[in-house]
This record gives structure tokens, C-alpha cells and sequence, in this order.
């Protein structure tokens, strides 16, 4: 009797006896000139005072308090409901 076996499947994945992908010199050019643009873009910006940011910082403290509060108190609500249910 002859034993027939199935070619084995191509085997995906790293070798280690594979060539590494070395950075070529014009990717690295590439990449350099991505972060002297990104750079420049930077120094376009207009950032926020001080003062804009404290005002923010008090907005969204405020807003978060009375989200809060207002969550809570639907909350005890609720639980006031569904005692009373059961």
C-alpha cells in the first residue's frame, strides 16, 4: 500500500533566515521632512491663554457637577420607584 500525502501548506510568518527590511535612505528622508513640516504647522497655531484655559477648566467642572447631580437625583428616583413597586 502506498501512503499519499497533501503537499504541506505554505507556511506564513517570519523566517528567521529571512533578510530584515532595512529603512532605505529615501523613507528616512521622507520621515524626517514629515516631522520639519509637522513642526512648522506648530508654530502656526494660536494657542490658548491662561485665561481661556482656566474659564474652559470652570466650564466643564461646573457642567460636570450639575450632570452629576442631576443623575443622582434621577437615580434616587428610580430607587424610590421600585421600592415602592416591590
Amino acid at each position: 500500500m502506498v501512503e499519499r500525502r497533501s503537499p504541506k501548506p505554505q507556511v506564513v510568518g517570519s523566517k528567521p533566515t529571512a533578510p530584515v527590511n532595512k529603512i532605505k535612505g529615501d523613507e528616512m528622508k521622507k520621515v524626517i521632512q514629515f516631522i520639519k513640516e509637522s513642526h512648522a504647522e506648530l508654530k502656526k497655531v494660536i494657542w490658548p491663554g491662561r485665561e481661556d484655559v482656566i474659564s474652559s477648566v470652570k466650564v466643564v467642572i461646573v457642567s460636570t457637577v450639575i450632570i452629576a447631580a442631576i443623575l443622582g437625583l434621577i437615580d434616587v428616583l428610580l430607587l424610590f420607584g421600585i421600592r415602592a413597586i416591590f
